[in-house]
């Protein structure tokens, strides 16, 4: 849940209608009167290297991972779904890495929080005081009711909508975060190995830490996401997500107010329904969106139009030209809410972004151990 939003989805909705762009929407608008891109490199976090297994420490600091090889590979658009900022194309070299071959369940979330007492984003109320300093001079306090700790959750329509208006589908929900997904009435019991969903980027990285693990960079997470394959627009190929067998858990029928559950789940499914890609990873497309390290930059691809990038992490500084205000880090992969209609983003290109507080029943993620 982010703070700003909750603000302003409440108290300045009509000056801000297009607010829900920075909170789920998968197609960027651009605007091109404003440019900015990074200046400057971030500095990778790193882990304990593991070239190979040699310790029975090693062993369970990659314990459920796969060895990601090194190797080049070109990041960018492959089909004409792609939007402006997975452009210009380019050559990406990446490190060997390990990656968890599934997102991270409810039972490793938990173990994390049981061991360490640690609340979510969604479990907070908001801090007034905090919130205020990123807001215009003056911005009236909200009711206290609004501050309390809530999550963004998906609501059927009863009919078609125009898809360009999110506030048609999601809603602020109190009492929705990791341990009651759904709100106060539901509960993950019995789901242990569903993955662990309403986390922020925030609160994936505290659990990287008490991990000795790190988040991809967004590169490392496409360059996986392709499995070894070339110029492949899904994580499987280029096989079309409507053909034959179901190759991820995302939206079957006409969204958003009919499901056909075509690929038999309505909504989150457990980790490793589907087959794994060609580097063995589960669900890297669909299910839930998977946060990365990397700040959101619309034109960060344009830095590297003649040049390979090595390792890329990411640019310093975060833009998107919808909201300009808001600093935003990358998600990718999908969710079971995407649909070929509206967003489709289980393509290995596809970039979402939203900011880092922000916490949804589709926002998960998996980490990541240094190998080189």
């Amino acid at each position: 849940m982010s703070l700003k939003k909750v603000f302003f989805l409440s108290v300045s909705i009509f000056l801000y209608g297009f607010l829900f762009n920075s909170i789920i929407t998968c197609s960027p608008k651009p605007n091109n009167s404003k440019i900015k891109t990074a200046t400057k490199s971030q500095i990778k976090e790193k882990t304990r290297v593991i070239t190979k297994i040699n310790s029975i420490e090693d062993s369970i600091l990659v314990n459920g991972m796969v060895l990601i090889p090194s190797g080049t590979f070109e990041m960018g658009a492959d089909n004409s779904k792609g939007y402006e900022d997975e452009y210009p194309k380019h050559k990406v070299k990446i490190n060997s890495f390990w990656m968890d071959i599934t997102e991270v369940t409810n039972a490793q979330f938990k173990k994390f929080v049981d061991e360490t007492g640690y609340i979510t984003t969604a479990e907070k109320k908001i801090d007034w005081d905090e919130m205020k300093k990123d807001l215009p001079p003056n911005t009236p306090k909200p009711n206290d009711s609004l501050l309390a700790p809530s999550s963004l959750l998906f609501n059927y329509t009863s009919s078609p909508v125009p898809l360009n208006d999110y506030s048609q589908w999601w809603k602020f929900s109190k009492g929705a975060n990791w341990k009651t997904p759904w709100g106060p009435d539901s509960s993950i019991e019995g789901k242990d190995n569903f993955p662990v969903v309403h986390i922020s980027w925030n609160d994936a990285q505290e659990y990287c830490k008490w991990a000795g693990k790190r988040l991809p960079t967004e590169a490392e997470w496409e360059y996986a996401s392709r499995g070894g394959l070339q110029h492949s627009v899904y994580s499987w190929g280029n096989q079309l997500i409507t053909s034959s067998s179901s190759k991820a858990n995302t939206w079957d029928g006409e969204f958003p107010f009919k499901n056909s559950v075509k690929d038999k789940f309505e909504f989150l499914a457990p980790v490793k329904n589907f087959n794994p890609n060609g580097y063995g990873l589960y669900d890297i497309s669909g299910n839930v969106w998977e946060w990365c390290s990397d700040w959101y930059n619309y034109n960060y691809y344009k830095l590297f139009e003649n040049q390979i990038a090595d390792n890329p992490i990411g640019p310093s500084v975060s833009y998107d030209p919808n909201e300009p205000y808001l600093e935003k880090k990358v998600m990718r992969g999908g969710s079971f809410l995407c649909n070929d209609s509206y967003c489709s983003g289980f393509r290995n290109s596809m970039r979402m972004k939203t900011t880092p507080d922000t916490s949804s029943i589709h926002a998960g993620f998996r980490t990541v151990v240094d190998a080189l």
